[in-house]
C-alpha cells in the first residue's frame, strides 16, 4: 500500500493532509524518515507517526463479540453507541457486523473487514442457520413446535418462513433455530402466534457458537477453524 494511503487510513484524514504530514518529516519507517508519499509499505515495516507506532494490517480480521443491550450494529449512528465501542484494535472503524442484531437483542455478533466472508453470512442464498434463546410474555403453546417447522405466515409477507426448529425450554423460554434473516424475524414469528418476545439472545451463527467465557461487551479473534467454517458459497463450490 502507498504510504500516503496508509497514513490517510491510519489517521482518518484526507490523502492531501497525509501527504503534507509525510513531507513534514513526521513519518518514519524502520527508524528512517520517509518523505516519499509513493513509498510501498510492507507488512514487516515499522511505521511511526510523530513517534507513535502505527500497525501495518496483515490480512483480513475476524472477531466475535458478546453484544449487550443498548448498542447498535451499524458502524456509525448519530443517536446510539455502536458495537465498535468495545473493539480495541487498530483501524477498528474498518470493521463491520456480519449479520446485525437489534439494539435490544444480545449475544453473538461477528465483526470483520472481509466483505466476501460477511456476504456468505448475510446472503439469503446460503441459508446459514442462526440459533437464539427466546423469552416470551405468555406461556409457549407446545403446538408451536410443529407450526414453526411447517413455516409461519408473517404480516405483510407473501411466503411462509422456512422451516424452523423450536425447542421449548420452560413455560416462557425456548431455543429457536432459523435459516433466514428476515426483518425482526424471530419477534414477528412469535407475534404471528399471539405472543410477545421480551428478551432475545443469539447463541450461534452457522458452526460458530458464542464463547461462554466472553462477558457482555467482551470479544476475541475467531480461530481459523471458525473462519473456515463459514465455507464457500454454493456457486463457487460448483466451479471448483
Amino acid at each position: 500500500m502507498r504510504l500516503e494511503k496508509f497514513i490517510s487510513q491510519q489517521l482518518e484524514v484526507s490523502r492531501a493532509i497525509a501527504g503534507r504530514e509525510i513531507r513534514a518529516k513526521k513519518v518514519t519507517i524502520n527508524g528512517e524518515v520517509v518523505r516519499d508519499a509513493a513509498y510501498k509499505v510492507l507488512p514487516d515495516d515499522e511505521v511511526e507517526y510523530d513517534g507513535n507506532p502505527l500497525v501495518v494490517q496483515q490480512g483480513p480480521r475476524y472477531f466475535m463479540l458478546n453484544k449487550p443491550q443498548g448498542y447498535v450494529c451499524s458502524t456509525d449512528d448519530p443517536d446510539h453507541p455502536t458495537v465498535l465501542f468495545f473493539i480495541e484494535e487498530p483501524a477498528a472503524f474498518k470493521l463491520h457486523a456480519a449479520g446485525r442484531l437489534d439494539i435490544d437483542t444480545t449475544g453473538l455478533v461477528l465483526l470483520t473487514d472481509d466483505g466476501q466472508w460477511s456476504h456468505r453470512i448475510t446472503s439469503p442464498k446460503h441459508h446459514l442457520e442462526k440459533t437464539y434463546l427466546v423469552e416470551v410474555e405468555e406461556p409457549i403453546d407446545p403446538e408451536l413446535v410443529e407450526k414453526f417447522a411447517a413455516g409461519v405466515q408473517l404480516h405483510n409477507e407473501k411466503e411462509l418462513t422456512k422451516p424452523a426448529v423450536l425447542e421449548i425450554l420452560d413455560e416462557k423460554a425456548a431455543r429457536l433455530t432459523i435459516s433466514e434473516g428476515r426483518y425482526h424475524q424471530v419477534k414477528r414469528m412469535f407475534a404471528a402466534m399471539g405472543n410477545h418476545v421480551s428478551a432475545l439472545h443469539r447463541e450461534r451463527i452457522g458452526d460458530i457458537e458464542l464463547d461462554e467465557d466472553l462477558g457482555e461487551g467482551e470479544y476475541r479473534e475467531l480461530t481459523q477453524q471458525e473462519v473456515d467454517s463459514i465455507g464457500l458459497p454454493e456457486e463457487l463450490k460448483q466451479r471448483k
